[in-house]
């Protein structure tokens, strides 16, 4: 009894140690996080974080982001570490929203908004603002991004500077893009980490 005892904590600590992440860089450099097991939750690994935010070491500071598939919430704690104005983050399932709620806890109110609702239905309706930054890592095999990058084209979440960010389970290219309707489009930076596929796109207004 004992010993099943033993294997029932020393499991629970190894799963609370694999579902954390640490901030790469800025304010809150090595501080950990924390996220819940969740079907589909695919956390940013910290080598791709790297990435991209090396990408994106003159476009943080003092810029509105948007996650409409927060997640574990990696990026957007990345982002808020590393100076970024605001974030809004959209998160559907009610437990890793939950956990969502503690970690941004550490920043002040006006620098995140957190909503608790599917990303499709939300961003569906029309926004009162646009958004410098946009992160975008959906469920893989679900293919709703082209559906994604439409409803933020159509609805006002972008404008003709702004950026997005992309995850995928398959190399981002010109097709793929063409759901942003009235916009031009140029892949600035792509690579591929293991299976994922990440790319980085800036806008511009035609």
């Amino acid at each position: 009894m004992l010993s099943q005892l033993r294997k029932r904590f020393w499991l629970h600590l190894t799963i609370i140690e694999t579902n954390s992440f640490r901030i790469i860089a800025g304010e809150f450099r090595g501080r950990k996080f924390h996220f819940p097991d969740a079907a589909g939750l695919r956390p940013t690994t910290a080598k791709i974080r790297e990435t991209l935010f090396n990408w994106l070491q003159f476009d943080i500071t003092g810029k509105t982001v948007i996650d409409p598939f927060t997640g574990s919430g990696s990026l957007c704690l990345e982002a808020l570490s590393r100076g970024a104005k605001s974030v809004y983050s959209i998160e559907k399932n009610n437990t890793v929203f939950k956990q969502l709620q503690s970690s941004f806890k550490l920043f002040p109110s006006e620098k995140f908004k957190l909503i608790n609702d599917d990303a499709v239905a939300h961003l569906s309706q029309v926004s009162n603002k646009s958004f410098d930054l946009v992160f975008l890592d959906p469920p893989f095999a679900k293919e709703i991004l082209p559906q994604i990058l439409k409803l933020i084209a159509d609805n006002g979440y972008i404008n003709q500077t702004s950026k997005i960010y992309i995850e995928s389970e398959f190399q981002i290219n010109t097709d793929c893009l063409s759901a942003l309707d009235g916009y031009h489009y140029n892949i600035d930076k792509q690579k591929k980490s293991g299976t994922v596929h990440y790319c980085l796109i800036s806008l511009d207004k035609l």
